[in-house]
């Protein structure tokens, strides 16, 4: 098993940053890929940001929505995923769940089935 622990999220300004952070603990090794999902009121769970785990090279894939403002980064020493935030938008409000996949793609896969573990949720809220 493997456990996922998120950072708060927080209400922010139009134009603010935030970022959030992911604390896996457990069975960590098992990992092979870590992600970033949101929901929004009333919406489907949607990719955001996604990062292999395992590996010294760094693949990341991002939603074409926040390309360019959200970086998705790891510390594996730290048992870590951060996803950094700028420019935020009133249509980035939502719920920010980590996840973590056991499953060996060449890739983070997009798919919220293909990841076993989830952390509790952040709320992340944009006043514009």
């Amino acid at each position: 098993q493997v456990q996922l622990v998120e950072s708060e999220g927080g209400l922010v300004q139009a134009g603010d940053s935030l970022r959030l952070s992911c604390e896996q603990s457990g069975r960590t090794f098992t990992i092979y890929h870590m992600a970033w999902f949101r929901q929004a009121p009333g919406k489907d769970r949607e990719f955001v940001a996604g990062i292999n785990w395992s590996g010294s090279g760094r693949i990341t894939q991002y939603a074409d929505s926040v390309k360019g403002r959200f970086t998705i980064s790891r510390d594996n020493g730290k048992n870590t995923v951060f996803l950094q935030m700028v420019s935020l938008n009133a249509e980035d409000t939502a719920v920010y769940y980590c996840a973590a996949s056991n499953l060996r793609y060449n890739s983070p896969p997009s798919r919220p089935t293909l990841y076993a573990y989830w952390g509790q949720g952040a709320q992340v809220t944009v006043s514009s």
